[in-house]
This record gives C-alpha cells, structure tokens and sequence, in this order.
C-alpha cells in the first residue's frame, strides 16, 4: 500500500508538439484526461491557470469564477482534487521579458492580473496552493536587468499574493536554465532564500522537479531533503532526464534507477505525503506513441515509484548501521544495488 497520493497535470498528456517537431496525436478533451487519471490511480490534477479557463484574458473576474466552477464540477463527478493552480505567464506576448521581473510596467501589471485571477481560480477549485514556475524571471541578457532590483520586485509580487488571500501558500518550483539562460531562482537554495525574504515565509516554499534539480547538475534527493529540513517542501514532480540537454520530462526512473530510489527514500523516511502533500508527475509521452497508449509514460512512473517504495520497505537499516560504522562504503554500495536488482 503506497504512502503516497499522485497527481498530474492535462499537459502530460500531450500532442508531442515541441521546440523541434509539430504534433504528432490529437489533445484529449479535458473531462476525458481526468477520468484516465482516475482509472489510472490518481488522485488530483494539477493546472496551469488557462487549463482551467482556457479564455481567460478575454473575461471578467466573475466570469473567470463561473468557469472554474464548471471545471470543478467535473473533478467532483470523477472524486478528484485539485492540487494546485499556476499562472502561465511565459505563453503570452506581455511576459516575453518576464513577469514579475519585466522592464514594463504595463506587462508586470498583466502578470500580477493573472497571479490574482489564478488565486480566484484556485479558491474555486477547492487548493490553496499556487504554483509559480518562474519559466522568464531572469534574462537573455545580463545587462538588461538589475538583478538585485529585480530579486526585490519578484519577493514584493509574492508578498502581493499573500495579501491578496491570507490562505493561499505559493510554492516556487525552481529551474536553473530554458527557456532563459540567467534564472533567479534557479535552486531550492534560492527557493529558501525567497521565501525567507517573504513577508510570511511559512507560506512560501517549494516544487522540486527531479529534472530540474539534474539540469543544475545536483542530486535530486539531495534537493528534497535540503526543502524538507526547511519544512518547505510542498509538491514533488518527478521525472528523468538524460543529462544536461533540453527539459526532456522522461518517465520516473527511466534514466537513473539508483537516482530515484534516493529519491523515494528521502520522501519515505521523512513522511513526505501525511499532511497530505502529493507527489506530482511532470511527464511527457515519447512523441513516437500512438495516440491509444500515450498514457503509459504517466502509468509506467507511478508503477517504479510505487515499487521503489517497496525497496525502501527492504532497506535493511542495520547493516546500513553496521556499514557505516565500519564505514564501509563499498559494501553499503554493493547493498544497495544488489537491493534495486535483486530484492
């Protein structure tokens, strides 16, 4: 029986289109993702702001609501939850320069618009959670920016948020590079620097994205154990990646197995998931699936980590004890990759 509950965002389940290539399969409709994710196990979706009202910079508040409630509707026909909303802001023409961190006035005005209407849509869904991917808050060009000035006026958006609802909490999901090479947000470190700097830091904390944390060129069990000795680790996306190359948002596990048992471990031993914390896939079929089975990636990812939790289950903690007593570490190594092939 898994400790944990999953989620997964509509964009999972996606048409194969990206940076090199068109798309490859039809978008399933909405209504249709989630009772897949239902039959599949999950228990929330995650959404983007726009996933919930696709429209919405052509509507008023009110109507924004009266969409949400539509969308809300259908998560309770199927019992799931939502588990968080994030504002899109690197889709649209006005956050070409960033959001919060944009040279105009007139464009920061727009994203603090869709930060405020994406707390709307949240508290219609029934979370208390937005996420902020701060996909362009950097720069292409050092010198384009003040770094420190602009550091300042992304804390000072977060503070505008906290105002806005005193129960929503924002969790930054952190990336070093891509689509900006110059990220100011680019680690849990700085994540923990933000929220500290934050006018209400116990709610501000973190998304880690396995991918992202490799992207860095760190570990990431490392990254969730530095945000869970914070106490600020509020979702998990787990993925692989393939090396430094472009985010490839690959099945759980593919890539590196040892990297995901750690990760799994650190999750399990600290009892990430009772307070009702989900841990997110952030997954994307391989564009050379059919339309029929592009929903095994997401299938796959929850299965190696359900039985990575089973491994964790095995560890033996008191030879663990003994190796490192004796600080034998080749022994504890050979253990556990004796562990992950054989069990």
């Amino acid at each position: 029986m898994s400790q944990f509950k999953f989620s997964a965002g509509p964009w999972n389940m996606n048409d194969g289109v990206e940076a090199f290539g068109p798309a490859v399969r039809e978008q399933r409709p909405f209504e249709e993702i989630v009772k897949l994710y239902k039959d599949l196990g999950f228990s929330a979706v995650q959404f983007h702001d726009d996933d919930a009202v696709p429209n919405m910079n052509d509507l008023t508040t009110e109507e924004i609501k009266a969409e949400a409630r539509k969308v809300k509707a259908i998560l309770d026909k199927y019992d799931m939850a939502a588990e968080f909303v994030a504002p899109r802001l690197w889709m649209d023409p006005r956050t070409t320069d960033g959001g919060y961190t944009s040279n105009s006035a007139e464009d920061y005005e727009f994203a603090m618009w869709r930060s405020f209407r994406s707390i709307d849509i949240a508290n219609e869904l029934g979370t208390n959670k937005i996420v902020l991917w701060l996909a362009r808050e950097g720069t292409l060009c050092a010198e384009s920016k003040n770094p420190v000035e602009k550091i300042h006026k992304l804390i000072n958006s977060i503070n505008a948020m906290l105002a806005y609802d005193k129960n929503i909490h924002v969790l930054i999901e952190s990336k070093p590079n891509e689509p900006i090479d110059r990220s100011y947000c680019g680690t849990i470190g700085h994540v923990m620097a933000v929220s500290a700097a934050s006018d209400d830091p116990s709610r501000v904390g973190a998304v880690l994205e396995s991918a992202h944390a490799i992207l860095a060129g760190l570990d990431p069990a490392n990254e969730m154990a530095f945000a869970l000795a914070m106490g600020k680790l509020g979702s998990v996306h787990l993925n692989d990646q393939n090396g430094c190359r472009y985010d490839q948002d690959k099945a759980f596990g593919v890539e590196s197995l040892r990297n995901a048992f750690n990760q799994v471990k650190v999750l399990v031993e600290n009892g990430y998931g009772k307070n009702g914390e989900y841990v997110g896939l952030d997954v994307k079929a391989m564009r050379t699936q059919k339309a029929e089975v592009a929903y095994k990636h997401l299938q796959n990812s929850m299965n190696i980590c359900k039985m990575l939790e089973e491994k964790v289950a095995k560890f033996d903690y008191e030879y663990q004890a003994k190796c490192v007593a004796e600080r034998d570490y080749e022994a504890l190594e050979m253990y556990v990759i004796e562990l992950l092939l054989k069990g």
